[in-house]
């Protein structure tokens, strides 16, 4: 059954193959369950195709789409000939760029090859799949993109630098290329969650953080996202106590606050010896 929040989306216009990466967990996962529901076929991308093939059968067996797995490595310089190698020959007409990671610590104590490929991974992977399925979606006249940032990128966040700055990046990104291709027949969409309900939350501990009060469940962070989307807004922040804490909020503070939340959240995953996840939402 449909949760009350599921957002309906027009399958001509955004259809029929939407590619989703990021797909295989976490708002991936549920972008690619309410797209299947409006009748979407999806191209499944992430690193591990066994999750993504359960997922992808999943949705086939409950809605009736026909899905498409693609394993692929988003940090990798040649990821976007894999993506375009599996796409060619489908008509795709949404895209949404979910696929992320994140460092926590000090970015001096990070490695220059994991900050690089979070950079990959976090910003240089929306860049190239935003302007190669922009040229399609406006020679075909129609079509979408949803890039997926953070709030952590709407400020500095010390103790997740590079995660923040490329969260950053994505936002004023998809906002600028909004402007370029509205009139173009192309909507583009910047979805900015907050603490949402993945596995995400619980890896780095940050359910054991005041942040677990502005926690939001994962359908409905999908469903503003696409309703952004529909209607070609150029931003969304999901939920309403993150948007009353962005609008509140001064920047300087936000700072302080998330930078505290951070740093005892890398504490807390070092005295783990929490190992980094390829390509997590």
């Amino acid at each position: 059954m449909l949760s009350t929040t599921f957002r309906r989306v027009d399958a001509a216009r955004f259809g029929p193959w939407a590619l989703v990466t990021g797909a295989s967990s976490g708002i991936g996962r549920e972008f690619a369950r309410q797209l299947a529901a409006n009748g979407l076929n999806l191209i499944l991308a992430a690193r591990r195709l066994p999750l993504i093939d359960e997922v992808g059968q999943e949705l086939r067996d409950r809605f009736g789409i026909r899905y498409r797995g693609l394993r692929v490595d988003l940090s990798a310089p040649d990821f976007l000939g894999r993506v375009v190698e599996a796409t060619d020959d489908l008509d795709v007409g949404l895209v949404v760029s979910n696929a992320g990671d994140m460092n926590l610590g000090e970015l001096l104590g990070s490695t220059h090859d994991s900050l690089l490929r979070e950079l990959r991974v976090n910003a240089e992977a929306h860049l190239s799949l935003t302007r190669h399925f922009g040229q399609r979606f406006v020679a075909r006249g129609r079509g979408g993109i949803l890039l997926v940032s953070s709030t952590a990128g709407l400020q500095p966040v010390p103790f997740s630098a590079n995660y923040s700055a490329t969260k950053s990046y994505v936002l004023v990104l998809g906002e600028a290329v909004h402007e370029e291709l509205a009139r173009k027949g192309v909507n583009v969409t910047v979805l900015v969650p907050g603490a949402t309900d993945t596995p995400m939350l619980t890896r780095f501990g940050a359910d054991r953080t005041p942040m677990r009060r502005l926690v939001m469940s994962v359908d409905s962070c999908v469903s503003e996202g696409l309703a952004a989307l529909v209607a070609n807004r150029p931003r969304r922040i999901s939920g309403y106590l993150n948007r009353a804490t962005v609008a509140t909020t001064p920047r300087a503070v936000r700072t302080r606050l998330f930078g505290g939340m951070t740093r005892s959240m890398a504490e807390r995953a070092s005295r783990a010896t929490v190992t980094p996840l390829p390509a997590i939402e």
